[in-house]
């Protein structure tokens, strides 16, 4: 008798667990996605500049926000903050039977604190323009730089993820990438080099960060 109720305890708590491990890889408000997103030099510049999470590479990232009951995402691109749906988000980057293309990350439980602030401060930027000279203070937002922003209102006005310079040069040559010449005379302004910036490759590597696996496509 002892040694059945010892199986069914020990049953319970290996279950317990394996749904705990479950909900915790469910995508909740505040979480947020890294995408990888093949479109092509400029997109390859972004990535060859800073190592993601495990080793990937990521030229942009989205907020989870909860919308009418419905987690859609808030992100930076094209020519505004927009909120989208996670079908539009996956589907972006092909991800659409297997999870190829994008991480999911998370806030670690001590930082969870500041989600609500943040997406409070995220969600106010909406319909604001995308900022494709990607430089500071100037009243626009890349995907990147519109979570820093966030995160560090949330955060008392304290950075909260780390500015680095930015840099538009390959690495293994310390010439600037052919896509970025070209991108920045169009916009006939300077390449920003030098200029304090952020990616989603960095903000992914974040100690602050959890990386957590997909158990399946999340629409």
């Amino acid at each position: 008798m002892k040694k059945i109720l010892l199986y069914s305890l020990l049953l319970t708590a290996i279950l317990q667990s394996c749904n705990h491990k479950s909900n915790n890889n469910q995508l909740q408000e505040g979480d947020l996605l890294f995408q990888n997103l093949n479109c092509g030099p400029l997109c390859d510049a972004i990535e060859a500049v800073t190592e993601g999470a495990n080793g990937k590479d990521y030229s942009h990232i989205s907020l989870v926000v909860k919308i009418n009951d419905t987690l859609k995402v808030l992100e930076a691109i094209g020519d505004k903050v927009q909120i989208n749906s996670l079908k539009t988000f996956f589907t972006r980057s092909g991800d659409t039977v297997a999870v190829n293309n994008i991480t999911h990350g998370r806030l670690k439980p001590e930082f969870q604190s500041l989600i609500n602030k943040a997406l409070a401060y995220a969600k106010s930027k909406v319909g604001e323009p995308y900022d494709d000279a990607f430089l500071p203070n100037n009243n626009k937002w890349y995907c990147s730089e519109l979570l820093y922003a966030a995160f560090k209102d949330a955060n008392n006005g304290k950075d909260f993820f780390s500015l680095e310079p930015m840099t538009f040069k390959d690495p293994k040559s310390h010439n600037y990438f052919p896509a970025w010449v070209d991108y920045y005379k169009a916009l006939n302004i300077d390449i920003p080099e030098g200029q304090p910036g952020i990616n989603p490759g960095g903000i992914s590597a974040s100690v602050k960060i959890e990386i957590i696996g997909f158990d399946k496509i999340p629409f």
